[in-house]
């Protein structure tokens, strides 16, 4: 995995509650084992029509929108446990969701590939989401080290919760395994210490 420090980045808003896996990613694309070629098919069934055209009125198919931070409403990634949900929307290219409440599931699956999801405020959300609505080119800039999310424009933040092994997991691109094998000096000395 990428480390993950710091991002400032423009945001796609997503301003519907209760988003579950299934819209995420519709299940008939959950045939695959590796996790390339999902973000094809991130919201499918909201991105395009019956015929496979673009739905022009989706934040994700406007071109006014861009950046690698989606902003969503309410209780996103709710639903079934599947990782392919994680796995759309970092082959799409987002690096963080925020939303005032995920599912644990989700969020569990997210930090293990690499996306941060980071729960806000729901008055904060408002804030964000107006925001982008007054102003797409709205730049935020997450600063994990530190646990902030930020308005560059206007220095409006808040601080948001990651559980402490993941942040460290996210600030050196370890994944779990990669992890061990950067304790593997400490391991070593603990077992020597050990009498069988």
């Amino acid at each position: 995995m990428e480390k993950f420090i710091t991002l400032e980045s423009k945001a796609i808003p997503l301003p519907i509650e209760n988003i579950d896996t299934d819209q995420i990613i519709p299940a008939r694309f959950l045939k695959a084992t590796n996790k390339i070629g999902f973000g094809a098919n991130l919201f499918r069934d909201w991105r395009f029509d019956e015929n496979n055209n673009p739905i022009s009125t989706f934040s994700l198919n406007n071109p006014i929108y861009s950046g690698s931070i989606l902003v969503a409403g309410d209780n996103f990634g709710c639903g079934s446990s599947r990782e392919h949900a994680a796995w759309a929307l970092a082959d799409y290219g987002f690096k963080v969701v925020v939303s005032s409440y995920f599912a644990d599931i989700f969020k569990g699956n997210a930090l293990n590939n690499g996306i941060l999801p980071i729960q806000v405020s729901p008055n904060f959300l408002k804030t964000l989401l107006n925001a982008i609505e007054l102003n797409p080119d709205t730049v935020i800039l997450i600063d994990l080290e530190n646990q902030n999310i930020e308005l560059l424009a206007t220095n409006e933040k808040e601080s948001f919760e990651i559980d402490a092994y993941k942040k460290i997991c996210l600030l050196n691109g370890y994944d779990d395994i990669d992890f061990l094998i950067s304790n593997k000096d400490k391991i070593e000395k603990f077992e020597q210490t050990r009498t069988y």
